[in-house]
């Protein structure tokens, strides 16, 4: 009998090197520097792109793509855990946070993309043996065929509770929203379920880039350029086609145009247009000072201060970190008129009480209004982080008030539609300073949907904006 090692007819396959997928690989750092470093993809996805194409990486198409795994992966999370948790024999919070982001990108792409599923298992299998290594790879690949066995509508029917049973938790999952978000959300719209879907909807849309014409310096016709279209609302408002860049026009680079939601530019021109009452002795109101006491980085500003020259006003923008005071400064730089950028605590303020006509809060707050551009955010704020911010809320809207004159008008707006982050403190501050809340809706003229007011809430699904607050109040002796 031969001592020879017995042959098996079938031999063993030589090792092959994964294929590196510079779209899904940038996709995949981008998602890990959202979880490590609380970092915002709008802010890490765009130099990141910028550099791959510099490198000659990135075509067009390629920078298109990695934008919508990011920001698909990240708007869709929860509902992706829920689905994800259904295929591994393990708790989620037990597997590895890299691994979990490579199976989120494959279960966007399997369940909220077009490409075809064979391509979108290998391609992830593929991206997890470059990142992860063989062995790990082999488990993202077994659970990515798990989740390809149905399709996004089947899993939801699988993951998400009746609504008739939990309605908050339904659309949730459904909508991809933490419970809590969903039902604050509710609280501040109000109505059936048929205006929270349209609106959770809203939230996962990708926005379209706004842009800003600042008065005295450019006009809305110079930026009217291709296929990009004047806003809704914003006599100042240029919305750009799909895939614009910002940076390609000359205004832009210049500084006078800006990057500007349709909701932050109607808060700074519906303060603008608040009517303003003279003070006692006074025969016409005096309009000539007017204050951005939280003004980075600088949007509003640049809006406000271009506004403010074209009637012979001054702005001063403060702003408390000076960083970010460094951004107001180059946002308002060329302005037509006086503009003074002081780096100033507006809860400590460094001016006189009363001198001001007009004064404007856009205050810190959780930014529930501006998920479509943050979608991280859902994922990242608390419960807990709304109390947080009410102290800093009210302390701000009562030095805006006492930094106005008698007769003038204070604009509080916050990117948020939180109750208690809008109506509360507005309310709190009116019983305590005895101030008057006007009736901003007038303001915003042919705008639907701005509800009962004096204040006004916009939303993603009825106005395309973000969803700001605005209550305009008058100081009283």
């Amino acid at each position: 009998m031969s001592n020879r090692p017995h042959r098996t007819s079938r031999q063993s396959k030589p090792y092959r090197r994964p294929r590196k997928d510079p779209v899904r690989i940038l996709a995949f750092e981008a998602l890990r520097a959202v979880d490590e470093r609380d970092a915002y993809a709008n802010l890490v996805l765009p130099p990141m792109l910028r550099k791959a194409r510099e490198e000659g990486r990135f075509e067009a198409r390629d920078a298109a793509l990695a934008t919508e795994l990011v920001y698909g992966t990240l708007r869709h999370q929860g509902t992706y855990d829920a689905i994800i948790a259904e295929c591994v024999d393990r708790p989620l919070r037990d597997v590895d946070p890299p691994v979990l982001d490579v199976l989120s990108l494959g279960a966007h792409q399997l369940l909220g993309t077009r490409i075809p599923t064979h391509a979108g298992v290998s391609a992830t299998v593929e991206l997890a043996r470059v990142v992860l290594g063989d062995g790990r790879a082999k488990f993202v690949n077994a659970v990515l065929r798990k989740i390809a066995a149905d399709d996004l509508g089947g899993w939801l029917e699988k993951v998400a509770p009746p609504y008739d049973d939990d309605p908050e938790e339904h659309l949730g999952i459904r909508h991809a929203h933490p419970r809590w978000i969903v039902s604050a959300l509710w609280d501040a719209l109000g109505g059936g379920s048929a205006g929270m879907e349209e609106l959770l909807e809203a939230d996962n849309e990708r926005p379209e880039v706004t842009l800003v014409a600042r008065p005295g310096r450019v006009t809305t016709d110079e930026l009217l350029q291709g296929e990009a279209e004047p806003g809704r609302w914003s006599p100042y408002a240029v919305r750009l086609a799909e895939g614009g860049d910002p940076g390609e026009l000359e205004a832009v680079r210049e500084g006078r145009a800006g990057v500007q939601d349709e909701g932050s530019q109607l808060v700074a021109l519906a303060l603008a247009a608040a009517p303003l009452e003279p003070e006692e002795g006074e025969g016409e109101a005096r309009d000539e000072r007017w204050l951005d006491g939280c003004a980075g980085p600088g949007g509003k500003a640049a809006l406000l201060a271009a506004l403010a020259a074209q009637r012979g006003a001054v702005l001063i923008a403060a702003e408390k970190q000076p960083h970010r005071a460094g951004l107001v400064r180059r946002a308002v730089e060329g302005n037509p008129g006086p503009c003074a950028v002081v780096a100033a605590d507006a809860t400590r303020p460094a001016w006189r009480p009363g001198v001001f006509d007009r004064v404007l809060v856009d205050v810190p707050c959780t930014g529930l209004g501006a998920l479509r551009r943050r979608p991280e955010a859902r994922w990242r704020r608390r419960p807990e982080d709304v109390p947080g911010f009410a102290p800093l809320q009210r302390d701000l809207l009562r030095q805006a008030l006492n930094a106005v004159r008698v007769g003038g008008v204070v604009g509080y707006a916050t990117c948020s539609p939180h109750p208690a982050e809008t109506r509360a403190v507005v309310d709190d501050l009116v019983k305590e300073t005895g101030a008057e809340l006007l009736d901003a809706r007038p303001l915003l003229p042919e705008m639907p949907g701005l509800g009962d007011g004096p204040d006004v809430q916009l939303w993603p699904h009825l106005h395309g904006t973000d969803a700001m607050y605005l209550a305009l109040l008058r100081r009283r002796g």
